[in-house]
């Protein structure tokens, strides 16, 4: 009997050993697998009639930042992006911000009406919120943006986004205030305000030298799909 009782306590100090061990090994790979690099796609499609996008700049990030909150003012680097299209200073700002940004992407060329554009942006699980921003062409301060959304953990989401107005320069509709090749003009005006603040889009009313028929839009005007890749 003594015999046997030693035999079951050497078993159980076994057993607790390879379970103390199977313990570490799971939190070794659950700490890794929670922290490792993500990498996603975004596909970004034009679902408007006559708008087009400029270059898209994408981020991921955690919750505690966004690109804009809605009723205050557009930051000069979201200004620049929404009045000309340029991704540059915003993108500085984010590059900037480690402890809060994982990472920023960005697209090449202008997004014509139907046509789709995909980026790669890498993440992990502290960084677990993406954002991109475009502006839309022909406008005055018009972009369009997702921001602070979820990525999937796993497999993909899908996206509709709005247009947002920057409220950094007047709704004038008149092409030598507007980029892009419909009108050619100029891009930032930062001698001349506008609403003040940022606000959802009210899209063209023709008033200017844009036709309401040709350039107006209504709802979301991007379909955008994020997609986990590894």
């Amino acid at each position: 009997m003594k015999k046997l009782i030693t035999t079951l306590s050497t078993i159980s100090v076994i057993a607790f050993g390879m379970l103390a061990s199977g313990t570490a090994s799971a939190n070794y790979y659950y700490n890794y697998y929670k922290n490792y690099n993500k990498s996603y796609e975004v596909t970004i499609t034009n679902v408007t009639r006559g708008q087009t996008f400029t270059p898209t700049l994408a981020t991921t990030h955690k919750r505690s930042i966004s690109l804009f909150d809605l009723g205050t003012p557009a930051s000069d680097q979201l200004a620049a992006l929404a009045e000309s299209g340029n991704t540059s200073p915003l993108n500085e700002l984010l590059l900037s911000l480690p402890n809060k940004v994982a990472d920023t992407s960005g697209t090449e060329g202008l997004l014509l009406p139907g046509q789709s554009v995909t980026l790669t942006i890498d993440s992990n699980s502290r960084f677990n919120r993406l954002s991109l921003a475009a502006m839309l062409i022909p406008t005055n301060d018009t972009f369009v943006a997702l921001d602070s959304v979820a990525l999937p953990k796993f497999g993909e989401k899908t996206y509709f986004a709005r247009a947002y107005d920057a409220g950094s320069e007047p709704n004038d509709e008149i092409c030598v205030n507007i980029p892009g090749p419909a009108c050619g003009g100029e891009g930032a005006s930062p001698e001349v305000d506008g609403e003040g603040y940022v606000h959802i889009s009210a899209g063209i009313h023709g008033e200017g030298e844009l036709a309401r028929s040709v350039y107006d839009w209504r709802d979301a005007v991007a379909k955008i799909v994020v997609k986990r890749i590894n």
